[in-house]
């Protein structure tokens, strides 16, 4: 068994009988994204929530530990340990530890130990050929029998609870840790969409860029990302909130803190919003007269986890001139979206049913 093989079901190859007690054969949804890895189980809701992080030791490509135990690693490991994101800007970047990975966390909720389950994947919106049938074969190698795909802004508006199966228009943004995916729906599919891979680790690297040019300060991305969450704003705060970053001096090399201000968070992050908006004025100009006239009455719906930073609904109303909206637990609509998703798997098959389906391909 090499490194990356999907790990044995117990001592001598006996499954424990807890385990035997999982599922038999009910239908999964997963929800790879960049940051993090959910799944989603077919009539109990979202039973995993980890991070996409895997740590290896260097020198014998062994895996030490992987979700929230690598994630803690991040930025503390030594020479021996190298921590890796096999899921970069929504797509699979090393595929023999995303196999490893979605392995392991099939495996904790037992799926596939009777039957093999289908399952419900969400994509980005402008994904290549060549980055599916890196998805798929990952998902495969899992040990499941049909693998079905679903745009990731479809699944958002599903699970944020909008209804796409009218012929009206709807209008999603989904922010999440690697792209943002944006795109207008109706009648169940995409009638115009955008990819941009500016998100949350966008505006982490920006807060990072930005203490290091301003105080000649290197932090590290857990030390951004908590700015970020504590002062990071798009749009001015009514009270100035302040926040403590500590790092390296880069020019004398010892330990050094300073106080980021939300003011100063804005500014390191108001660039990387922009391109998000010019984004959605240049697909709004794409979009029909008759989808443009419903979108306007109803205006754009925010989900994914990097909406929740403060203002960013704000700015794109004020920007695009239209209501915003943040979903109710934005950070969870993709998940939610594909295990509604898994509903159409057998209409997928039934080419007469006559019902326009949210899923995109099947394998």
């Amino acid at each position: 068994m090499d490194r990356f093989s999907r790990p044995s079901a117990g001592v001598g190859g006996r499954r424990p009988e807890n385990e035997c007690k999982g599922v038999l054969s009910t239908d999964i949804a997963i929800d790879l994204g960049t940051s993090n890895v959910k799944i989603y189980l077919d009539g109990k809701g979202i039973v995993l929530n980890e991070p996409a992080v895997v740590a290896v030791n260097a020198e014998t490509n062994a895996v030490v530990a992987t979700g929230r135990e690598a994630y803690a690693m991040v930025g503390r490991t030594s020479a021996r340990i190298r921590v890796s994101h096999p899921l970069s800007g929504g797509v699979i970047s090393d595929f023999d530890l995303a196999r490893y990975l979605i392995s392991v966390y099939l495996k904790k909720i037992n799926a596939g130990r009777v039957v093999m389950p289908r399952v419900v994947v969400s994509v980005p919106c402008k994904i290549t050929e060549v980055e599916k049938r890196a998805v798929v074969d990952a998902v495969s190698a899992a040990g499941m029998r049909k693998i079905c795909l679903i745009e990731e802004p479809v699944a958002a508006a599903m699970g944020a609870g909008m209804d796409i199966s009218a012929p009206h228009g709807v209008l999603v943004v989904d922010v999440g840790g690697g792209t943002t995916d944006m795109a207008v729906l109706s009648l169940r599919g995409i009638a115009v969409s955008r990819s941009l891979k500016v998100a949350g680790n966008a505006f982490d690297g920006a807060i990072v860029k930005y203490i290091r040019r301003k105080y000649n300060l290197i932090i590290g991305q857990r030390m951004a990302e908590s700015a970020k969450i504590a002062v990071g704003c798009v749009f001015p705060r009514k009270e100035l909130l302040t926040f403590r970053v500590k790092g390296r001096n880069a020019m004398t090399g010892l330990p050094q803190w300073v106080d980021l201000s939300s003011d100063e968070a804005l500014e390191a992050l108001i660039d990387s919003a922009m391109q998000i908006v010019r984004t959605i004025q240049e697909m709004l100009e794409k979009t029909p007269p008759e989808l443009m006239g419903d979108i306007y009455t109803d205006g754009m719906v925010l989900t994914g986890g990097s909406a929740m930073l403060y203002g960013l609904d704000r700015l794109l109303a004020k920007k695009t001139r239209m209501k915003v909206t943040v979903a109710d637990d934005p950070q969870d609509c993709v998940a939610l979206g594909a295990g509604k998703a898994i509903q159409f798997i057998d209409d997928l098959e039934n080419k007469a049913y006559g019902v326009p389906n949210p899923l995109s391909a099947a394998y």
